[in-house]
């Protein structure tokens, strides 16, 4: 079984592939993360931003659902009726949202 010249050059540059020695993986990466990992990273950074500019800041209006906001007891913090990790802005109370604004 014969091959071609083609196919003999072919097998000779695979092999001296499979051999050598495995430098230039570090640079390969370091190319890879500058080229495409830090503009990944803009890109999301410049999306998370417009995004923040384009949302709205209001509080939304307080609808009193009954399934919501159930207080059997008070909590062990506080004056008992604010979560451990209470946001006045943006986690309302049994009665509604706390009255100071932004």
């Amino acid at each position: 079984m014969s091959l071609s010249p083609a196919a003999l050059a072919a097998r000779r540059v695979f092999a001296a592939a499979a051999h050598s020695s495995h430098e230039g993986g570090a640079r390969t990466w370091k190319i890879l993360t500058i080229v495409l990992a830090v503009p990944g990273v803009a890109v999301c950074m410049a999306n998370a931003y417009m995004k923040m500019q384009a949302h709205s800041h209001d509080q939304p209006d307080f609808v009193a659902y009954s399934h919501l906001r159930i207080r059997t007891k008070k909590f062990p913090w506080g004056d008992g009726n604010h979560s451990l990790f209470h946001n006045s802005h943006t986690n309302a109370l049994p009665d509604g949202f706390e009255g100071h604004d932004h």
